[in-house]
């Protein structure tokens, strides 16, 4: 049996969890990761169809960690974004020109992100991976906190940090409530090869069952977040790959040339979902463990860096004035910070959804009037491509380009 003795732990080696580490541990705190998935399998894994949208705040965050430089080859930059509504002449145009920016954003295929993760956690000596495993015990003490692996290990640590994804076993033991619910839609993904080039152009086309958004990857590929009813899914993805290819030009269009589905395709039940409160004795939580959203924006990878951003200055200025990472004013912060920045993305990604999802003719009237009226006022515009690239509110220092 082997005991270990850390600052933090963190539940959970994911995109933010793992990204998490990078920040804790660049700061000098002495980091254990526990997940079910070794981080090392990202190294060789092969293209599955998924990518994420990286906003330009994000990608400062990712840049000051040392991950950005290892996946920079494999991202492709969003210099433009074009909205329209089903067949309406209405659109909303955000060219990065603009605002003066490098790009509103970047995608990314997820394997990309992990493998930079996994090299990365190789650099340091004070972060320890515990993988695969599981956390079959957690005792949180007045003065710490200590976890059983599955496998007899056990680690303690000041604080841990519940980043497994919407089903958080960590937020499950502090009893922490959640408020749910489902928009019955499902996002089917996947990731497309064309004929001509994407130009590094996003668009979202809103379509009645929901968004059918296009965002460009390297190499003359797309991914493709297509929402779609629940009672459909199951007969799109039981279709062959030419049905289900001639199902997705219906809804692509011809403006790309030739498609080629490349990869697997993936279908994720959509829904709202909120944790009452993002701490508890000696336990944080982050990422979707805390707040899962709609797909819409194209944020919820974004919102989980940022609550990265801001955990690890809360937790670097503590450690600056020789406080316990897991002690009260630390955690306090934490919520006070994010709190309403979440429940803000959440209630605009939710009335998005509810907006632009039907076909009522005064409904669809008022958001083509809304679409045109935006893109013809330059500063009302400017507000909104400043929400696309995640930089507006208080921003950490991370998230300015600034050193931790």
């Amino acid at each position: 049996m082997t005991n270990l003795t850390v600052d933090v732990l963190i539940a959970g080696g994911g995109l933010v969890g793992g990204t998490l580490a990078c920040g804790l541990a660049v700061a000098g705190f002495s980091v254990c990761v526990v997940d079910v998935q070794d981080p090392a399998d990202g190294l060789n894994a092969a293209f599955d169809g998924r990518a994420s949208a990286i906003a330009l705040s994000s990608k400062r965050v990712l840049d000051g960690l040392g991950l950005w430089a290892l996946m920079e080859p494999e991202t492709a930059p969003i210099n433009e974004i074009r909205v329209s509504d089903a067949d309406s002449l209405f659109f909303l145009h955000y060219d990065r020109e603009d605002v003066g920016a490098e790009a509103f954003g970047f995608m990314v295929e997820n394997r990309s992100i992990r493998k930079a993760l996994a090299k990365r956690f190789n650099d340091f000596n004070n972060l320890t991976v515990c993988a695969p495993a599981r956390i079959s015990d957690l005792e949180r003490n007045p003065g710490n906190v200590r976890v059983t692996l599955d496998d007899g290990r056990t680690v303690t640590a000041r604080l841990i940090i519940g980043a497994e994804g919407r089903r958080s076993p960590t937020r499950e033991h502090a009893g922490i409530k959640i408020t749910n619910w489902s928009y019955k839609q499902t996002g089917i993904v996947c990731t497309v090869a064309h004929e001509y080039s994407h130009d590094n152009v996003a668009h979202e086309h809103f379509l009645t069952a929901g968004p059918f958004a296009i965002l460009p990857l390297t190499n003359n590929r797309s991914s493709i977040v297509w929402t779609e009813r629940d009672a459909l899914v199951p007969g799109l993805m039981a279709l062959n790959d030419k049905e289900f290819l001639r199902e997705l030009k219906d809804r692509f269009g011809d403006f790309l040339g030739e498609l080629k589905v490349v990869g697997s395709r993936w279908a994720y039940p959509l829904s709202l979902q909120y944790a009452e409160r993002t701490i508890d004795h000696r336990l944080i939580l982050a990422g979707d463990a805390a707040h899962g959203m709609h797909p819409i924006a194209g944020q919820g990878l974004n919102m989980g860096l940022r609550d990265v951003a801001v955990l690890a200055e809360v937790l670097s200025d503590a450690r600056r004035l020789g406080l316990d990472p897991g002690n009260g004013t630390s955690l306090n912060a934490y919520e006070r910070w994010r709190r309403f920045d979440n429940t803000l993305m959440l209630i605009m990604t939710d009335v998005l959804n509810r907006l632009f999802s039907n076909d009522i003719e005064p409904v669809r009237l008022a958001r083509d009037l809304g679409l045109a009226t935006v893109n013809k006022i330059p500063p009302l515009k400017k507000v909104f491509m400043q929400h696309a690239m995640v930089l507006a509110g208080e921003l950490p220092r991370l998230m300015r380009g600034d050193p931790l």
